[in-house]
């Protein structure tokens, strides 16, 4: 039979073996947490040099549209806003 005193030590050095593996545990998802996340922002920071790159095209693209489509576009709207038939709605009741 162990004696008290040797069973506090025991206590402890179980305490102690317990916190090591703690700590390496700790140490080894730390380690993989900070892979994953530079993966991930390597990952990211490909997206963005991507869509840095594909920006000015696109702008490009759009300010070329507009410059295009612009004068047909107010043609229309000016012809739909200047052409006025003027009709009685269908709802109107006269009264007699």
């Amino acid at each position: 039979m162990q004696s008290i005193s040797g069973k506090v030590k025991r206590i402890k050095q179980a305490k102690d073996e317990a916190l090591a593996e703690i700590d390496q545990y700790r140490m080894q998802r730390d380690l993989q947490f900070r892979r994953t996340q530079s993966k991930m922002m390597g990952f990211q920071g490909d997206l963005l040099e991507e869509i840095e790159a594909q920006t000015p095209e696109k702008m490009k693209d759009l300010r070329e549209n507009y410059h295009k489509h612009t004068e047909s576009q107010l043609a229309q709207v000016l012809n739909m806003v200047c052409d006025v038939n003027p009709e009685i709605h269908t709802n109107y009741r006269t009264t007699n």
